[in-house]
């Protein structure tokens, strides 16, 4: 029996070492741990296996969505219960090991007995129905009461911090939608940003999506659980808009007719750093031989490019190099799509695809909104090419 208890003060220690340690970790450290053995990280993995299983009962894509949404919320839930049981489960190892006297109505005092004093002390209810004799048992009481309000006041200000990183995201996500189309495609946004007749706007937007790309990187790489948050439309995600974004910059540096635009050049570092960090932390493992652009669709690109008046360079060696270019990126976000259960965007956009933006549940009250806002808001593609020709592009985009 001896050595029985000194194993569970022994376990019960180490227990409240790791459980503070993770917390810290998770919570305050503000830089990702490599290390590999982690309560978080084994609760997270443990817990990815239901929801995976689960979500593959759905049969819609829209309910499947729909569960994944509250993936990420009842993750943070549930890790932050796990912390809390472990911590109230560790200490009642600790008082039952040392065999601290209490002073309590039943006398029949068991482990069960210890595990309720914890739990009552943890959560700082103060029954005063089971108490601890003077001595290291009053001690180690207030140590756990301690150490519940710092739980408490870590949860507190964990959450409204993991919001305002979710705000943050979504903003810039929602702002695609009318930019780049739902789905959103590199070449929408090409077509819809004035590649044409405003390169500065190309240029600021550019600039916009690497400081979004850096953030994602920051928060993302500090709470890890926000990848799994998904976003309010079933067409968009995090991994969605990176990877436009990736496709954006890989035809500008690669097959435009024109000198590439610095800001591709340093949006494009961003994105990726971004990608192959996050699938790292993720556990997302690259997958090898993707080709999301096959020899017909890039054709059809050229093809949409040129009606809009954005010349691409002639010839295969700007389709070789581009596909060289993905090469670089394709495989990472693959893995993040995979691991998050998301679809990548297509290259070109769907045909008579409406944005979300242009939806609404009374589509079938007002049916004539739909050509309205078509008309009035996307101009015909001969009308942006009569704005500026294929020759004045380059010089447009040197100024």
């Amino acid at each position: 029996m001896m050595i029985l208890r000194l194993l569970a003060v022994i376990f019960g220690v180490a227990l409240i070492v790791l459980v503070a340690l993770d917390a810290f970790e998770t919570i305050v450290l503000p830089r990702r741990v490599t290390r590999r053995i982690r309560l978080a990280l084994i609760f997270y993995r443990t817990a990815r296996l239901g929801w995976v299983f689960l979500s593959h009962l759905f049969r819609s894509g829209s309910r499947r969505d729909a569960f994944l949404g509250y993936v990420g919320p009842l993750s943070l839930l549930g890790l932050l219960l796990f912390w809390a049981v472990l911590f109230v489960f560790g200490f009642a190892l600790l008082l039952w090991g040392l065999a601290l006297p209490l002073n309590a109505l039943d006398h029949a005092i068991s482990f069960l007995t210890y595990l309720y004093l914890s739990g009552t002390t943890f959560f700082t209810l103060g029954l005063g129905d089971i108490t601890p004799v003077p001595g290291l048992g009053r001690f180690l009481v207030v140590s756990e009461v301690a150490f519940g309000f710092v739980f408490l006041a870590l949860v507190i200000s964990y959450v409204p911090v993991i919001y305002q990183a979710f705000s943050r995201r979504e903003l810039r996500i929602s702002l695609l939608d009318a930019r780049a189309g739902s789905p959103s495609t590199a070449v929408e946004l090409l077509r819809r940003n004035n590649a044409v007749t405003h390169p500065e706007e190309l240029r600021t937007l550019l600039h916009e999506w690497e400081v979004w790309c850096a953030d994602i990187l920051e928060s993302h790489l500090s709470y890890p659980i926000l990848a799994y948050y998904r976003s309010q439309h079933e067409q968009q995600s995090w991994v969605e808009a990176l990877t436009v974004i990736l496709d954006t910059c890989a035809l500008i540096l690669t097959s435009l007719e024109v000198p590439p635009l610095p800001a591709a050049r340093y949006t494009f570092a961003a994105a990726r750093h971004a990608v192959v960090d996050l699938a790292q932390v993720l556990g997302a493992s690259p997958m090898a031989e993707v080709n999301r652009l096959s020899t017909d669709e890039w054709t059809r690109v050229r093809d949409h490019l040129a009606a809009a008046g954005i010349p691409l360079k002639e010839g295969t060696a700007s389709e070789k190099k581009l596909a060289k270019l993905r090469e670089t990126y394709e495989p990472f976000v693959s893995g993040l799509a995979k691991r998050i259960q998301v679809a990548l965007p297509p290259w070109l956009p769907p045909e008579n695809a409406l944005d979300d933006w242009q939806t609404s549940a009374w589509d079938e009250q007002f049916p004539s909104i739909h050509h309205t806002l078509k008309q009035v808001l996307r101009p015909p593609v001969n009308e942006i090419h009569s704005e500026a020709s294929a020759n004045d592009f380059p010089r447009r985009l040197d100024r």
